[in-house]
């Protein structure tokens, strides 16, 4: 999580913002502030969430189950009290510097979206799956929230001439694209993880795609959800292929190949085995597809200006 804002941060929002005319408010103090309390935010979200997931866990992974036998379930709760609240501080001291305290609905949103994922979204059909996955796009969604300075994209063209940066795509549509990216993907992913923790979930009572509709329709569903992602991906890619030619071919080479590989791979078994690695898999493409940010950066802002 920290490594994609510190790429979305300087890659995209640091980069596009210098030269802008105004004063950009992330810095990296308050770049680290940001992501500090975002990464306090998750945290709080994974305690909250193993406390209510004791039953289940000790079903699914009990090698890896550590609340009441090694940290009491007071201290739990008391941690994810204390990390909300530093984040809220932490994000608190860059609103007040724009003078927009507004800005902490954002985090308080998100803390209690992920209450609410513990406690009754993970166990329902779908709903679960989609608020792991707006939560992770919205990692994104913060940093712009947070930068003014990325505002004044809201009113230029998707593709913006500058005179040493001819044809340069929106650094907001750059996010808006990466936001669907993470978005895409996490779905998938918590829908194979459903499939990996089917046993455990059942006898919870969750009512998650897997148990619903049964591991077939669910691997289709990802699978789909794939295909979806691929298509996005090939459509942007021609832009690329057009104009950074480098840049084309490694999403086609490190991204939509793998994705279409995985596509053909989930299918192949029905293990928990294959599934787990299914999930891997799919943590390596996001990777890949975070390091795509690197290369935007270089293709853009750090070759020197020809004109």
């Amino acid at each position: 999580m920290f490594l994609t804002q510190l790429l979305v941060w300087y890659c995209l929002i640091y980069d596009s913002t210098q030269g802008s005319g105004t004063q950009p408010l992330l810095n990296f103090g308050n770049f680290m502030l940001l992501s500090a309390s975002t990464i306090f935010i998750s945290a709080a979200g994974y305690i909250i969430n193993d406390y209510f997931d004791i039953k289940i866990d000790i079903i699914n992974r009990p090698e890896k189950v550590i609340l009441e036998k090694t940290i009491p379930l007071r201290t739990a709760i008391i941690a994810h009290s204390v990390l909300n609240v530093l984040a809220l501080a932490l994000a608190g001291i860059v609103a007040a510097q724009a003078h927009h305290f507004e800005w902490l609905l954002f985090q308080m949103g998100c803390t209690i979206l992920l209450w609410f994922y513990s406690t009754h979204f993970k166990r329902q059909y779908i709903i679960g799956n989609v608020t792991i996955a707006l939560l992770t796009a919205l990692t994104v969604v913060v940093l712009v929230l947070y930068e003014p300075a990325m505002y004044l994209f809201a009113k230029q063209p998707p593709i913006i001439n500058y005179p040493c940066n001819p044809g340069i795509i929106n650094p907001l549509w750059m996010c808006a694209g990466f936001c669907f990216f993470a978005f895409m993907l996490t779905w998938m992913r918590e829908i194979v993880k459903d499939m990996e923790d089917f046993k455990g979930d059942a006898e919870e009572g969750c009512v998650t795609m897997p148990i619903k509709m049964g591991l077939q329709f669910s691997a289709r569903w990802a699978i789909t959800l794939g295909i979806t992602t691929i298509l996005a991906l090939a459509l942007a890619d021609l832009y690329f292929i057009k104009n950074i030619i480098f840049l084309g071919i490694y999403i086609i080479a490190f991204i939509i190949l793998p994705l279409i590989w995985w596509c053909f791979y989930l299918l192949k078994h029905n293990t928990l085995t294959h599934y787990h690695n299914a999930s891997k898999w799919l943590k390596i493409i996001m990777l890949a597809g975070i390091a795509l940010l690197i290369i935007y950066s270089f293709s853009y802002f750090r070759l020197p200006c020809q004109n």
